[in-house]
């Protein structure tokens, strides 16, 4: 049974093609699979397990309805939903991982992540990154009415695309160097992650470094891995 790997899909309620599209990934290939792992950014951007809406609701149970027929599905936060909290995954049957996680995948120790973290060089990012992912600055947030919040994201939401117009290409890639040091660290030779939406397979001195794309209406990136190896599916 193989295992799948996606990121990066940007759910929201004005692209309902890459809804369908992900229901339909859920409902025929994923219950073929041992495990599906998200490895961020599912949802455009989250203000909360309390938020509802036709979309959330369908996501979740597609989710739901792989998990209970045993079907592991994990998600690893990204830089868009990273505030999916335990009330939605308990709901949906995810299991929540932390931003970094090693896994065996069919004999290899492996490394997941959003990717966010390893893109050292955008320093303004990184820093903005640091200041939301305090968990006092979070618990204020969440207290905050579901309106404001949301309308506090939409806003967070159009200024990151603005700023995202005159940053140069590379600074929004991973930094090699320290993506390297991150694989040393944990002992891997094989790195999963998305984020970049520049998908691709790397190698490099003894590092494997898988990318996730991101989807389109009419493309799914799909990592699948068996015991014959790995490919992407559309």
């Amino acid at each position: 049974m193989p295992v799948y790997f996606i990121a990066d899909l940007h759910l929201s309620e004005s692209r309902p093609e890459l809804t369908a599209l992900f229901l339909r990934f859920m409902r025929e290939r994923a219950l073929q699979a041992r495990a599906v792992y998200i490895l961020g950014d599912l949802f455009d951007f989250w203000v909360g397990d309390d938020e509802q809406s036709e979309l959330i609701d369908a996501v979740q149970t597609a989710i739901r309805a792989a998990a209970d027929v045993g079907v592991e599905c994990f998600f690893v936060h990204g830089n868009r939903d990273f505030l999916i909290g335990s009330r939605f995954a308990e709901r949906a049957g995810l299991k929540l991982l932390p931003e970094y996680h090693l896994l065996d995948l069919f004999g290899e120790k492996t490394l997941i992540c959003h990717g966010d973290t390893l893109c050292t060089d955008d320093v303004r990012y990184q820093r903005f990154r640091k200041i939301v992912h305090c968990k006092w600055l979070q618990g204020l947030f969440l207290r905050l009415p579901l309106s404001l919040r949301l309308n506090i994201a939409r806003k967070i939401r159009r200024a990151s695309k603005s700023d995202q117009q005159y940053k140069p290409s590379e600074i929004m890639d991973v930094n090699p160097q320290f993506t390297a040091a991150t694989a040393a660290q944990y002992g891997v030779r094989l790195l999963i992650h998305g984020h970049t939406h520049r998908q691709a397979v790397h190698e490099n001195g003894g590092l494997t470094r898988i990318v996730l794309g991101d989807w389109h209406a009419d493309r799914a990136s799909v990592l699948r891995f068996d015991e014959n190896g790995f490919g992407f599916e559309e």
